[in-house]
């Protein structure tokens, strides 16, 4: 789908916020979208993908991001940081302007290459994570799971999380134990990303 991608990232920028098609970037760029629960360390993933500290604003507050922000990196390949759902403390007008918003983006971006769903490593796969998941696979969607935050977990509940999880998505379906704190899992997820867009 694009290049041959550098997994070492030497530009990351912002390039806009977007709520409707017409205000996507143009270009053919791959793009790769993240998507999970508004607390789940979205934006702290993605930072630590890109070596950055703060491209992706993080917040104390869930729900922080209300459009989809994409991002350009290395000049090839687009990230694209979608609404978290769940939690999200936010005006119930706003959070039934995600999904369609958000569907809208899914179904019809032909740049897009697939999603990295986030989810959290502690605990199993929540009805809402199941909801993207299956709705992502009924749309044929390539997806990668990234379990975060498990530098909070040993390496026998690592392994029992991650046999959890691939019960419930399937074999098929790559599932990366990550953690943002200490990089763990950064280059295989860096890896599953470029086999989606190559």
């Amino acid at each position: 789908m694009c290049k041959r991608l550098e997994m070492k990232v030497l530009t990351a920028e912002f390039l806009r916020a977007a709520e409707n098609k017409k205000d996507y970037p143009a270009g053919e760029l791959a793009e790769i979208a993240f998507a999970g629960r508004s607390n789940v360390g979205k934006s702290s993933m993605i930072n630590t993908l890109l070596g950055r500290r703060n491209l992706v604003r993080t917040s104390k507050t869930p729900g922080h991001t209300r459009k989809l922000n994409f991002y350009l990196i290395n000049g090839q390949l687009i990230f694209v940081d979608l609404p978290g759902y769940g939690f999200a403390k936010v005006p119930l007008e706003i959070r039934e302007k995600w999904g369609p918003m958000v569907e809208s983006y899914i179904e019809g971006r032909k740049q897009l290459g697939g999603v990295v769903v986030i989810v959290d490593a502690r605990r199993p796969p929540t009805e809402s994570d199941l909801t993207l998941i299956h709705y992502l696979q009924a749309y044929d969607k390539p997806l990668i799971i990234a379990a975060t935050k498990a530098d909070k977990l040993n390496r026998r509940e690592m392994a029992e999380q991650g046999g959890v999880i691939r019960a419930v998505v399937g074999e098929k379906v790559p599932v990366i134990i990550f953690s943002s704190q200490n990089g763990l899992g950064k280059n295989e997820l860096w890896k599953e990303i470029k086999n989606l867009i190559e």
